[in-house]
């Protein structure tokens, strides 16, 4: 597996057309009485360094704080850039990552409130640099076993089960397993017609039941969507255009 910022730059010059970058993109947000802020941060990584070791592909560093927020200031721990600074910071690092020649990146996304800002980055990249290869995936939509999973304890996908289960196995020593009893608060979010933050929707800012996480249900998840991506990869490494390239348009 070649870790970007592991490695010197002569490691970095032999980046061929083929190669698909991974760049995991989670956030620094409150996470429940029971895990850590930069959970979304460490499943994107964790899910990225289990697909480089499958498909040899390498993983750039992590985007760390996100759009957070649907998160309000009432919890500690929330940090957050706005939609448009993730837009443009996206943007920028796939044209810094194309001066290393590496001019094809999937973005693999840990968190909810990141996709708005990942749909219209990718965007523009497709349409005023259609010389590079950008995509975009939460990991919870990789595989359809893995999304029926994690959404069984509630659609708006937050420190629940499916989520803690993947802490657990990538990262037991940050999870509080002796809070996970009193942790569980259901998802509020069905037939909403509007929007709210957290702390109008959750008494503890989970929504779910990590109560019922576990270590092996974490690593069934993370191989399941590890491999699912893996394909992705495979794919895209030498995908062109069904109809051929357009011209760079001229605004």
């Amino acid at each position: 597996m070649l870790k970007w910022t592991d490695v010197a730059w002569p490691e970095l010059s032999g980046m061929t057309g083929s190669e698909v970058g991974l760049v995991p993109v989670g956030a620094t947000e409150q996470h429940g009485p029971h895990l850590p802020t930069g959970t979304d941060t460490i499943v994107a990584e964790a899910v990225c360094e289990r697909v480089a070791w499958l498909c040899d592909a390498p993983v750039l560093p992590a985007i760390g704080v996100g759009v957070s927020y649907g998160h309000g200031v009432e919890l500690p721990g929330t940090l957050s850039l706005s939609p448009e600074l993730l837009d443009a910071l996206i943007r920028q690092y796939a044209t810094w990552a194309a001066c290393s020649g590496l001019r094809r990146l999937l973005f693999v996304n840990a968190h909810f409130g990141n996709v708005g800002a990942l749909h219209t980055a990718t965007d523009q990249l497709r349409l005023f640099r259609p010389d590079l290869r950008v995509g975009t995936i939460d990991w919870w939509s990789a595989d359809p076993g893995v999304h029926a999973e994690v959404l069984s304890d509630g659609a708006d996908i937050h420190a629940n089960r499916g989520e803690t289960s993947i802490m657990m196995a990538v990262a037991p020593e940050l999870v509080h397993v002796d809070r996970l009893a009193d942790a569980d608060d259901p998802d509020r979010t069905t037939d909403l017609v509007f929007r709210y933050t957290a702390p109008s929707l959750s008494t503890n800012g989970v929504t779910g039941r990590p109560s019922e996480a576990t270590p092996e249900l974490g690593e069934r998840l993370l191989n399941e969507t590890a491999a699912a991506i893996a394909k992705r990869v495979e794919r895209g490494r030498y995908e062109e255009p069904p109809l051929g390239m357009p011209p760079r348009p001229r605004l």
